[in-house]
């Protein structure tokens, strides 16, 4: 029997949380050294037990599991599953808390936008930086520059610092690199979804000739479900650290979906990152009395509501939103340039809520998911937020069928009669 490629055993990791802003430092130190001396701190402070377990938080719980050499593997589950722990662990990032991962290959990882490359160097440099930090010697990506070049398309911007490239294109290069660099195990984060949708169609066909043309192993975070059913040979489905399903991708995307469709949330709230110069504090979908839903007739406007805390000034900063149904596809994306073009450079420091009405009859009766992003041309993505809502649009107008399509928009006809009838001719006798 051939071995995995990837074998993992009894996997945990455990973050110790702290109690407020004024201890983020302390106990950022404390999860960077080892578990036992985290203990032997608390036992020599004599903290109360009921405490340490309030402060604990388990990203990944006893996860065991095997990914065979040349598959494409999706990870999903919601926020916080513990999908993005998974592959930093996998990518030595992080250090598991117990358990073992066996890597039998050179690993090349994409997590974050930006990771690895040094904001005053030129894409040139950087590319060597960068190919150097995945394990590429001087030669080797010297013999890929062409290649890397072309892909990510940056070639007017190669003697260019990246301090003053957009996010995508720091997306672009950065998998230029993993993916020209000829891993046995490629590993991909939802950074993708930076990109715009001609370079994601790009980077999902590369990751696929990736595996079936060279043999090697795939590992995928996305919430894009179309993009995870073509591309993927398996899945493994993660939830609150923990693996719910594990199989074809078929099976495991039907059970997520269906499960899913069932826990739906018409709002999310979220914690406060001081390392975020600007970030969400609330999102939130209401019926147009301003009560919170996740049920809607399609004939009812929708109201999203983001609540928005702004840190620090950050110059074409825009908020947004995208709504995608269940098979993936992305159905409509709006920012806040819609409200003003230069309200992006007027974000002061302070608390915002902004406000968008979709209209009734825009999308078809299905169920959708709502993520918001925002990010800036100098600093790339700031803040993102997967799947933070769900909600269910259903025709509630007797005799009305669907029209089958992703959006439901009626459209203006016109009629012009631009002659009358011939008069038939009379039967002859």
């Amino acid at each position: 029997m051939t071995r995995p490629i990837i074998s993992v055993e009894k996997l945990s990791k455990r973050y110790i949380l702290a109690g407020g802003e004024h201890n983020l430092i302390q106990f950022s130190l404390a999860n960077a050294i080892s578990d036992r001396m985290v203990a032997l701190k608390r036992r020599l402070a004599g903290g109360p037990s009921q405490a340490r377990k309030a402060s604990e938080f388990w990203a990944l719980r006893d996860v065991d599991l095997d990914v065979a050499r040349g598959k494409v593997v999706g990870l999903i589950g919601r926020n916080g599953a513990g999908k993005s722990t998974m592959l930093k662990v996998m990518s030595r990032i992080v250090e598991p808390t117990s358990g073992v991962v066996r890597m039998r290959g050179r690993v090349a990882s994409l997590l974050e936008v930006g990771t690895g490359f040094h904001l005053e160097l030129s894409g040139r440099e950087n590319i060597y930086l960068n190919g150097a930090i995945l394990g590429m010697k001087r030669a080797e990506v010297r013999r890929k520059f062409d290649e890397i070049v072309a892909f990510a398309e940056v070639d007017r911007f190669l003697d260019t610092p990246v301090k003053r490239y957009s996010s995508g294109m720091f997306v672009r290069l950065a998998f230029a690199v993993a993916a020209h660099l000829e891993p046995e195990i490629l590993i991909v984060d939802e950074v993708l979804a930076v990109g715009d949708y001609a370079f994601q169609k790009k980077c999902l066909g590369k990751m696929r000739d990736v595996a079936t043309g060279d043999g090697r192993t795939v590992l995928f975070v996305s919430h894009n479900m179309g993009a995870l059913g073509q591309l993927c040979d398996d899945g493994v489905w993660l939830d609150k650290g923990q693996v719910v399903a594990n199989g074809p991708i078929d099976e495991v995307l039907a059970a997520y979906m269906k499960n899913d469709s069932e826990g739906a949330t018409s709002a999310s709230q979220f914690d406060l990152d001081p390392s975020k110069p600007h970030q969400f504090l609330k999102v939130e979908l209401l019926h147009a009395d301003g009560s919170r839903a996740s049920d809607f007739a399609s004939h009812e406007p929708i109201r999203v509501r983001l609540e928005y805390l702004v840190r620090n000034v950050v110059r074409s900063c825009h908020p947004d939103f995208t709504i995608h149904n269940m098979e993936g596809l992305r159905v409509l994306v709006s920012d806040v340039r819609e409200l003003s073009a230069d309200i992006a450079d007027d974000l002061a420091p302070g608390r915002y809520a902004f406000e968008v009405v979709i209209p009734p009859d825009i999308l078809a009766p299905n169920t959708y998911t709502l993520s918001a992003s925002t990010c800036a041309l100098s600093t790339g993505l700031m803040d993102q937020r997967s799947d933070c809502c769900e909600f269910t649009i259903s025709n509630v107008n007797i005799g009305v069928s669907s029209k089958g399509s992703i959006l439901n928009l009626p459209l203006p006809w016109s009629c012009d009669r631009l002659e009358a009838a011939a008069a038939e001719a009379p039967p002859r006798t």
